[in-house]
């Protein structure tokens, strides 16, 4: 699980982010309510641990931003600011949870364990559809208008990361740090080997749905209107 760690308080930072990392969890760590923003259009955390009080941008505005931009990623505030008011306006504002400060690390891990026994119905889909195409993360098969197939782990999540994402260019940083970990030592052109992968198995089932090429930036999956 990749968590990402939205908190302005540098101690609570260091020691929060270690004890996750302990814990077993993929930790990217930002403290500045404007770096925020990259980090969570990024799309690529499972989990958002938000900060309410930030420099320059405060948690409710990067909050309403994911929400109102169609991103639906867990978020579990993490506040000084206990009165009811503020919980019920951060909950209604989309956060998943509310968690005052000082709190024992003990129940952040209980309240993150609370967000993975979601439902997967809730939590993410066990088929991802877009055109004429439908992927089924369980068995990695892949449908199309005239045929099917079957996808390899890896070329399955990246397939997956373009399904939760459709409409958006996804920078070439973003795949990588998704779909093969921000501190994993790959080269881009495995990236571009497997895009091709990817756009073979779409032709081999008739599909009308493609990756595009956003020169400089990444890719975009799209459907092809003949």
């Amino acid at each position: 699980m990749r968590i990402l760690l939205i908190e302005d308080d540098e101690g609570l930072c260091r020691s929060l982010g270690l004890q996750l990392k302990n814990a077993g969890f993929t930790v990217d760590i930002c403290m500045d309510g404007e770096d925020a923003f990259y980090y969570t259009n990024q799309t690529i955390h499972d989990l958002i641990l938000l900060d309410r009080m930030l420099p320059h941008v405060d948690g409710l505005t990067i909050l309403k931003h994911l929400r109102d931009n169609g991103v639906h990623t867990p978020v579990i505030l993490l506040t000084a600011l206990g009165e009811l008011s503020d919980k019920v306006t951060g909950l209604d504002a989309g956060a998943d949870d509310y968690l005052v400060k000082p709190f024992a690390f003990e129940e952040l891990l209980a309240r993150i364990r609370c967000i993975n026994r979601r439902p997967v119905s809730y939590q993410e889909n066990s088929s991802l559809s877009f055109g004429d195409i439908t992927y089924y993360p369980d068995n990695n098969w892949l449908t199309g208008s005239l045929g099917s197939c079957t996808l390899s782990r890896k070329e399955g999540d990246l397939l997956e990361f373009f399904l939760n994402n459709t409409g958006q260019t996804l920078p070439r940083t973003a795949i990588l740090s998704k779909v093969w970990g921000m501190d994993a030592e790959i080269e881009e052109g495995n990236l571009d080997n497997y895009i091709h992968f990817i756009r073979r198995r779409l032709k081999s089932t008739s599909s009308s749905v493609s990756i595009k090429t956003i020169r400089g930036v990444g890719y975009q999956l799209e459907v092809r209107h003949v």
